[in-house]
């Protein structure tokens, strides 16, 4: 059982931070798009909203998107993974 926290304390961790890192790399993303969708005159956003309002209406929307929660997958998938092998390796 020791061997098992051996492994899976290190390995959560490490998802951890890399579910952290694409979270700020997709914030940032799609930060620019709006940023450069207020810019684009063929949206006419420029007219309606202030910048800084616009950007946030649309992370408030990006917040709730199913792009955000398919990071949860970071988790997982490779759980998933090693659970079939351990699986597979040991009862078969």
């Amino acid at each position: 059982m020791i061997a098992f926290f051996r492994f899976a304390l290190p390995g959560l961790a490490g998802l951890t931070l890399i579910y952290v890192l694409i979270g700020v790399y997709a914030r940032s993303l799609a930060r620019e798009r709006l940023e450069k969708a207020w810019e684009d005159p063929k949206t006419g956003a420029a007219s309606c909203l202030t910048r800084e309002e616009f950007i946030a209406q649309g992370m408030r929307a990006y917040k709730h998107s199913l792009r955000r929660k398919l990071l949860v997958l970071v988790y997982i998938v490779p759980v998933g993974v090693v659970a079939i092998l351990v699986y597979v390796m040991n009862y078969r």
